[in-house]
């Protein structure tokens, strides 16, 4: 199947033919469905926090952060934000001059002046065409004031990333997604007057973020009176993933190469590996608000932060206990209600083992990655989220999932994911040392069985390409789980450029 050509490009990539062998294999098997033992709720897998809870896990974020722990934001950034501009790309590639009334490019042409990018849109307009957008909009000439937002002689906000568009509005002048997380990082994670940041970013746009940190960090560093580190990787090519023709056979170009895809952002599980930090916030790049609205996010933040610290000091105690032989029967019993009732984790094998035995299964279950994630109610469709799901040992543990992970065959399956009351607006807070102060080796923990398979086209030709199990996924399937209730204010993602003239997006 693979050539002596193969097997250089392969090897170049830095993945092995015996990788590329199971990715092939797994075009014809495809992945299988999880087996739910039912959605997470309150009460079942998510917990709602008591106002006493909340401020005891502040006081223990704000303690962690006084003591100088290791705290690093890790915000996903690769990837343009075309689908952010889906409906303005087919207004100017369509034969009407004049958007649809109540049509989302209506609505933006409506209330430009509410839109943060104004300014720079008028510049580029007066540049182009020698008017503003109020007079191209007089004279009826939309298309040109729409092109001018994503077309490459105007903004070009059709290919840069989200973490480089303008997303709020300021008395004094404007801010990019990047810029605000830096604002959200400089009011929850700094740590002796220093934030760190790591931004995953594609090769293609690696330039232009460094170009913007350099330009924009001096006075957000004089405006928060913080220093901040700010490192930028890209996805390894050995996470990238081998196509397949319709018919699961390799595909190739027309010079007879491979042609391999991103992994997805599941790949970045080889980069948050690298990341030297007890403490990692994750957080998407478009989730972010401004100054005036951000109170309810830094609140959150403290908590899933301080509930983190909460599990993880109760982890360390068991498994020091455990490591000395210090523990007597009833301290085992504590050690599986917590696993229960703090990890919702359930295994046959806690009722059926004792002494040494019960403890290494203990001892198997804690030392292991963990992570808060903060769940928000959800208001309308159910969907992927917070699941209760088998894993391979028996056991059944909380599992964020996507709805492809869900068997649509299955009654039962279908009722529990129409019986969720939440979702997941990624908003995880992770551990991810050892007591001892060494670090887990990620990539361990993952399930190969989450991954999942898509359409795609090459040079007008259609393919199959393989994602890798997701981040917060199937890439976390094997770590500790807490998910905690949070508000709905905490989640406010900009999906569409409409999504910019929200309340939550306008100081």
């Amino acid at each position: 199947m693979l050539n002596q050509n193969d097997l250089a490009q392969i090897a170049s990539k830095g993945i092995s033919a015996e990788t590329v062998e199971t990715q092939m294999n797994r075009f014809s098997t495809g992945f299988p469905f999880l087996r739910l033992a039912g959605s997470a709720t309150v009460g079942h897998g998510i917990t709602r926090l008591t106002p006493s809870q909340e401020e005891a896990a502040i006081a223990r974020w704000e303690k962690y952060l006084a003591d100088g722990g290791e705290v690093t934001k890790f915000v996903p950034a690769s990837g343009a934000a075309s689908r952010m501009f889906k409906a303005l790309f087919s207004f100017v590639d369509g034969k009407e001059d004049t958007p649809a009334p109540g049509s989302p490019v209506a609505e933006l042409i409506n209330r430009l002046d509410e839109a943060p990018f104004i300014a720079e849109l008028n510049d580029a307009c007066r540049r182009l065409h020698g008017s503003d957008t109020a007079g191209l909009v007089a004279d009826n000439r939309f298309k040109d004031v729409i092109a001018a937002i994503i077309r490459p002689e105007g903004l070009n906000y059709g290919q840069l990333p989200k973490a480089l568009l303008t997303f709020h509005k300021y008395p004094g002048g404007v801010r990019t997604s990047l810029e605000e997380q830096l604002a959200e990082g400089a009011q929850t994670a700094a740590v002796n007057g220093k934030v760190t940041l790591h931004f995953t970013v594609s090769a293609d746009h690696r330039k232009l973020f460094e170009e913007k940190i350099k330009s924009v960090l001096p006075s957000v560093e004089n405006r928060t009176g913080l220093k901040f580190d700010i490192s930028l990787s890209e996805q390894k090519p050995s996470t990238d993933t081998v196509a397949a023709t319709v018919d699961n056979c390799l595909f190739r170009d027309d010079n007879g190469r491979l042609v391999f895809r991103p992994g997805g952002h599941g790949a970045l599980i080889e980069n948050l590996n690298d990341i030297d930090s007890a403490v990692v916030f994750i957080k998407n790049i478009d989730n972010v608000v401004p100054d005036s609205r951000r109170e309810p996010t830094i609140r959150y933040k403290q908590i899933i932060g301080g509930e983190l610290i909460l599990v993880h000091d109760k982890i360390v105690e068991y498994l020091d206990a455990i490591h000395t032989g210090c523990y007597t029967d009833s301290d085992l019993d504590k050690m599986k209600h917590f696993l229960r009732d703090t990890l919702s984790i359930s295994d046959p094998r806690l009722d059926n083992l004792t002494g040494k035995a019960l403890a290494e299964l203990i001892k198997e279950k804690l030392n292991r990655p963990l992570r808060v994630c903060g769940m928000v109610r959800n208001e309308g469709e159910p969907g992927g989220g917070p699941f209760i799901a088998y894993n391979a040992d028996g056991s059944a543990s909380p599992q964020i999932l996507e709805s492809t992970q869900i068997d649509p065959a299955s009654d039962e399956a279908m009722s529990m994911m129409k019986s969720a009351t939440h979702f997941n607006p990624v908003d995880l807070v992770c551990y991810i040392k050892r007591p001892d102060g060494s670090s887990y080796y990620l990539p361990q923990y993952v399930d190969p069985n989450t991954g999942f398979i898509s359409s795609k086209s090459y040079a007008g030709r259609e393919l199959k390409a393989l994602e890798l199990p997701g981040l917060w996924n199937g890439a976390m399937s094997d770590w500790s789980t807490v998910f905690i209730e949070v508000p709905a204010e905490t989640f406010n993602p900009v999906k569409t450029v409409n999504d910019l003239l929200r309340p939550a997006h306008q100081q």
